[in-house]
């Protein structure tokens, strides 16, 4: 597939793509998060082109729209919007898990796009957008180094099931104690039709699912057939898990572009590999658990970082155009960071904090530390140098002793 290198056309072809789209690894670390100017300046990245890229077709205008959803169980669930960044966040459970992954960097190839990148690497699309906002997401410069964003700070939710946090578009499957998390992007409802939060499970799973519009889908396109048998022109995918949430699914796609994006009726899209994978570890009656966390901030050994991806609303603009709407930090965000770093907030790094916030890249920064590391490391030189020392006045004993 050979993509469009016209800016003006590459604008109206994405616009034209959000309109139509109606609906539809892991290595525990603590490492300090690379510096932009080192990214740019490094004459080679650190990993390989992955053996999982491959293009994917671009949206065509001329298809019609599609929507997902289906039937459930009922249970309560509330709306989720832009949240109030200056409400404190809940802790951690004692004990928990704070972070995972590792941060990575990709040399970009000839006919790369951000959609196979994204793919290759389980990311969703404005996900990589906002962590390399200097980049072409159709037509990059060949050589150009991308920073591939996949060390997380985990969301502050009972560490159980499936927990989906919809501030950074992501899901994250806890398999059971001591096993760090499994983490993959989603496809998330769009402005009016947002995915709900709250907890729930799964009440069944249906591999090759048919889907049924609902009355609402229906009389906004009437063209809708009442159901669309398992196949290639099927909205969910070749597998689903249904929640007790009535309409409110995770399931395939057909349309994997649409993955990282607010595009689906509220249902949480999966790559189709994904979805697989999650459908085959995943038994009927797993917890669910739904949060909208776009900041996070937590300590992972002796290191504090802050995490911050865009609003639901600055998701939207940086879809389009790569740019968003800064929001400065207001003072419930404030405490929640001195509180978090406890008697290190002296500590807290606030021009960093500050940058962290208003660009939105969607990765951690170290924004604070112990010095316990620093330390640690002091001591090892000098019992290092004492050793030397000592080794020294051993080896000029026999020597003296000879004159």
């Amino acid at each position: 597939m050979t993509y469009p290198r016209n800016k003006t056309s590459l604008f109206v072809t994405v616009c034209a793509a959000a309109a139509l789209l109606c609906a539809a690894a892991t290595v525990d670390a603590a490492q300090p998060v690379p510096q932009r100017k080192a990214e740019k300046t490094a004459a080679k990245p650190a990993a390989k082109k992955p053996a999982a890229v491959k293009k994917t077709a671009t949206p065509d205008k001329a298809k019609k729209p599609d929507s997902d959803a289906d039937m459930g169980t009922g249970e309560k669930a509330l709306p989720a919007q832009d949240v109030d960044e200056n409400l404190p966040l809940p802790p951690y459970p004692r004990g928990a898990r704070t972070a995972t992954g590792e941060m990575k960097t990709y040399a970009l190839n000839e006919e790369d796009t951000f959609i196979d990148v994204a793919r290759a690497y389980k990311l969703g699309y404005v996900e990589l957008r906002a962590a390399n906002p200097e980049l072409d997401p159709w037509s990059p410069d060949p050589g150009s180094v991308m920073v591939i964003p996949t060390f997380k700070l985990l969301p502050r939710a009972r560490q159980e099931g499936i927990v989906v946090n919809l501030g950074e578009m992501r899901m994250y499957y806890f398999r059971g104690a001591g096993l760090p998390p499994l983490s993959f992007p989603l496809g998330i409802g769009r402005e009016g039709l947002e995915t709900p939060l709250g907890d729930t499970s799964v009440v069944r799973k249906a591999a090759g699912p048919s889907w049924h519009p609902t009355d609402r889908m229906k009389k906004e396109k009437p063209w809708l057939p009442s159901t669309v048998a398992p196949g290639a022109s099927n909205p969910l995918g070749t597998h689903a898990m249904y929640l007790g949430w009535p309409t409110f699914l995770i399931h395939g796609s057909n349309k994997p572009w649409g993955i990282g994006r607010r595009v689906s009726s509220g249902c949480l899209r999966m790559y189709p590999e994904d979805i697989i994978n999650m459908f085959n570890m995943t038994p009927v009656g797993t917890r669910v658990t739904v949060v909208n966390q776009p900041i996070k901030v937590a300590w992972s050994g002796d290191n504090l970082y802050l995490e911050a991806n865009p609003s639901m609303t600055q998701s939207g603009e940086i879809e389009i155009d790569g740019t968003h709407t800064i929001k400065p930090m207001g003072d419930g965000l404030r405490e929640t960071i001195v509180q978090t770093a406890g008697e290190f907030a002296g500590r807290v790094d606030w021009s960093t904090v500050n940058k962290v916030i208003r660009e939105r890249r969607g990765y951690p920064v170290l924004i604070a530390t112990t010095g316990r590391e620093v330390a640690e490391r002091s001591n090892t030189r000098e019992e290092r140098n004492d050793r030397l020392d000592n080794n020294t006045q051993t080896r000029d004993r026999p020597t003296q002793k000879y004159n």
